[in-house]
Order: structure tokens, then sequence, then C-alpha cells
């Protein structure tokens, strides 16, 4: 792909060896960890430019399009389950639990197809291409507009580069949301069935200070071992959603690279991917800790 299909043999040993590849595999490999950690991920082959200045461009909108689905999703999961906790014994939980089991059966990307059709073109009440309408300014301070714009004190372009996150952000929220409201339903009904909250009833405790003092604390332990999970699916998702709404991220980096066989973007966008996942789970580990500090012994 480097160089033309006329290219010479002389040319192409040139090449080999401005390249590395003439070393042998394991001094390659040193090579290249040596480089990237030096922030050095190489040239895309498409465009020639460094790698690394890429993903900086493209990860910014990535990180807000997981951050907002993320805390969209577990919102609607963990309200959802204390509400068919709650009202378990209500025509509302089985209402609950058809939107939820609604939710499953349907992928984030079709989603977000359909999110699009009814929201952005049909009833028009949402932007659905872009990060930001053209006609607005926002001086790049961060990279994240969403920072920018209230760097900038300009409120209007907030809630502009809100409201075009908001159909991707909720198409992947929609595909965490309604397994943390089963899990945490679950560790509600086993909560409630144990001798503490047996004994917290019988001294006349209010039925809600039972179940959102007394009984979420230790029920949102498993949800959170769970949403380190789907957190870690869900940046995955963020590919198609990407490409979906026109957001420039890592997702539609990747698959740019994919379709133009870049391997060194590749390298580069899976390696960010991996190091979002141990984030997440290094985060979660952390927030289980403070919850209970138990977890960490």
């Amino acid at each position: 792909m480097l160089l033309p299909p006329n290219g010479s043999a002389d040319e192409l040993q040139r090449l080999r060896a401005a390249l590395g590849l003439d070393q042998p595999l394991l001094q390659q490999f040193l090579i290249w960890l040596k480089n990237l950690l030096h922030g050095n991920a190489g040239l895309s082959i498409r465009s020639g430019e460094e790698v690394s200045t890429l993903i900086l461009s493209a990860l910014p909108v990535t990180l807000q399009l997981v951050t907002l689905a993320i805390l969209i999703g577990a919102g609607a999961g963990f309200i959802s389950g204390v509400l068919a906790f709650r009202y378990r014994f209500t025509p509302v939980r089985n209402s609950l639990e058809v939107t939820n089991a609604m939710a499953l059966s349907v992928p984030e990307f079709l989603w977000g197809i359909l999110l699009m059709l009814v929201f952005g073109i049909g009833l028009r009440v949402s932007p659905f291409f872009g990060e930001v309408d053209p006609r607005l300014m926002v001086e790049q301070q961060t990279g994240f507009l969403l920072i920018d714009t209230l760097l900038s004190g300009n409120p209007a372009a907030f809630l502009n580069v809100l409201s075009h996150y908001l159909l991707p952000s909720l198409a992947l929220a929609l595909a965490i949301a309604p397994t943390l409201m089963r899990i945490l339903y679950s560790s509600l009904n086993q909560i409630y069935a144990s001798e503490y909250m047996r004994s917290a009833r019988l001294r006349g405790l209010p039925e809600r200070r039972l179940l959102l003092v007394h009984a979420l604390r230790n029920a949102v332990l498993p949800a959170l071992n769970l949403m380190s999970v789907q957190a870690g699916m869900l940046i995955g998702g963020t590919l198609l959603i990407e490409k979906i709404y026109g957001l420039q991220g890592i997702g539609s980096l990747m698959i740019d690279a994919i379709n133009n066989q870049d391997l060194p973007v590749i390298q580069a966008v899976a390696l960010v991917y991996a190091i979002c996942v141990l984030m997440i789970n290094q985060a979660t580990e952390w927030l289980q800790h403070v919850l209970d500090p138990r977890a960490g012994v």
C-alpha cells in the first residue's frame, strides 16, 4: 500500500529498512514499544499524519459520548430497578418489565437508527448529525466541546452540543439500563429476605428508609460489578453509533482505518480501547471500596 504497483525491488527493500521490517520480530516489537512509550504510535498509511495526533483529536468525542451514555444508562437502570421493586406488587412492575424486555431485544445500533428516524427526522425535536451546529463557533480549549462551551461562557452552544449528543448517548444507554435494572431488582429481593432487614422492619423503620438507606447501599454493589462489564461493551458499541450520527470519535476512526487497512491506526485505537476498559474497571473497584470497605480486604 505504501508503494505503487510498479515499485521496484530496491524501493521495496528501502521501505522495509525504513519501517524496520528487516529486523528480527522481537526487535521490531521492542522498537514499536519504545516509540509508543514516547508517544509515537507511527504514521497513518492513508493520510501520513501521526497516529497520536489523530487519536488525540478523536478521543474527546468518544469520551463525552461514553460518559453521557453511562450517566443516562446507570440513572435509568437504578431508578427503574428501585421503582420496580418498590411497586413490585402493582402493574408498575409489569410495565417496567415489558419495557425492559423491549429494550434488551434491540441492539444499540438499531436503537440509534430508530431514535434518529423518530426524533431526528420524524418529529424533528433533536439534531442527529455531528457534534455542534455548523453555524456556531466554539473556541477549542480542551478538545471537549461540552467543557469548552462552558469555559467560554456560552450556554446556548453548550445546550446545542448536548442536544447533538443526546440521541447517540441514549442509544448506547439503552444497552446497559435494562440489565442494571434486573440485577438491582434481584439484589434488592435477596437483601429484603435477610435477617438484618427483618430486624430493621421490626424496629418500626419506615419503608422508604429501609429501601433507600439500608437495602440500596448493599444492593448497588453487584450492579456496579455488572456496570463495569457493560461499560466495556459500551465502548465497543461506539463504533457503529459514531458512524451513524457522524461523530468523529475513535469509533469512526477505527472503522475508517479498517476500511483503508491502516494498520498503525488500528493498533493504536485497539490499545486505547483496552486502556479505557482497564480504567473503567479500576474506577469501579475504587467505588466499590468507598461504598463497602470490606470489598478491598
